[in-house]
């Protein structure tokens, strides 16, 4: 790595460290604990959000879809639920090392990519095509759920997760949780036999949970608490800060925008964007054992819509740095 003039020592002493390899632990301490991943609202502002209102009282709503998103009794298995991929002590990211869940009937089968971190879903908006013909938002790596709402209910069904075989199924599954009677208080006494208005009423629920609970956004990073001015940050910090922003070295804020929101709301760390790394193939993934698949992430869409845009082949959505360590 070639070490450029950039002036003050603490900077420079800051690159040379980032060529031993370890400078990346500072840009992970500015991106703090907090989380990033994907969302329902319909607008965004500059890739910025606003911190919770501690005195807000939970709906009704959200605190039934608290309970449905521990409950693993919704699963073929007996043993999966939202909180084994999505854990609140891990940024409610994965709560583990492996390289892709384990899900199925038996619980056996590996998912094709890892679990991707589900906080500050607030701020993120449906899936779309710019007027320059750009994708962003949406949930999932390839944006394959325009909202939250669609995000929440793929899990139940896919096979490959809590595998239920069929909508019916689930509603089932559902009507004999312990919570069934609050469901009924909420949703209407005959809900259950409307199974796909059931089913509508339950991602309806957890789309809420995740967008009113705190925990979902909590900020609480040294970096928030730097943007508020209870912090300062540590030299090597601040030249971090500094190569994470600068378009002609690191160039980070490019895709995962630090700055302050237009209305000062913190930032997400993300565009909500999507970008073809070429990131190498992972062994790890029983999938990849067949030299013929490759992953074409947004361009191999499950509805087909981008098949001709070969542009966005390997494309994946830029995830928020929050909560990466």
């Amino acid at each position: 790595m070639r070490v450029m003039n950039i002036g003050r020592s603490p900077c420079r002493s800051a690159l040379l460290v980032a060529a031993t390899g370890t400078a990346f632990a500072w840009l992970l301490t500015l991106a703090g604990c907090g989380g990033g991943a994907e969302g329902g609202v319909d607008s965004c502002v500059d890739s910025g959000a606003a911190e919770p209102d501690p005195t807000v009282t939970p709906s009704a709503k959200a605190l039934l879809s608290a309970q449905i998103f521990e409950d693993v009794s919704l699963s073929a298995s007996g043993r999966q639920a939202c909180i084994s991929c999505h854990d609140a002590g891990h940024g409610h990211a994965a709560p583990n090392a492996l390289p892709a869940q384990l899900g199925g009937p038996l619980l056996g089968l590996q998912g094709g990519r890892t679990a991707s971190g589900i906080r500050y879903l607030a701020s993120n908006h449906r899936f779309r095509i710019e007027a320059d013909v750009t994708p962003t938002g949406g949930s999932f790596w390839d944006g394959r759920a325009i909202s939250l709402q669609d995000q929440a209910g793929d899990p139940f069904l896919n096979p490959a997760e809590m595998a239920n075989g069929s909508v019916a199924e689930v509603v089932r599954r559902l009507a004999g949780a312990r919570y069934a009677q609050q469901f009924r208080q909420v949703f209407g006494a005959d809900i259950f036999n409307r199974p796909d208005d059931a089913f509508d009423r339950m991602t309806l629920a957890l789309h809420q949970y995740q967008l009113e609970d705190a925990d979902f956004r909590p900020f609480s990073s040294k970096f928030d608490a730097f943007l508020r001015g209870q912090t300062t940050l540590a030299d090597a910090e601040q030249c971090g800060l500094a190569l994470f922003n600068a378009p002609g070295k690191g160039n980070c804020a490019a895709c995962h925008p630090s700055a302050r929101a237009a209305d000062g709301s913190h930032p997400l760390f993300t565009d909500f964007s999507y970008d073809n790394l070429g990131v190498p193939r992972n062994p790890a993934l029983a999938r990849n054992a067949d030299p013929a698949f490759f992953d074409l992430g947004l361009c191999a869409r499950p509805a087909g819509d981008l098949a001709k845009r070969l542009d966005l082949c390997g494309a994946f959505k830029v995830p928020s740095l929050r909560n990466v360590a």
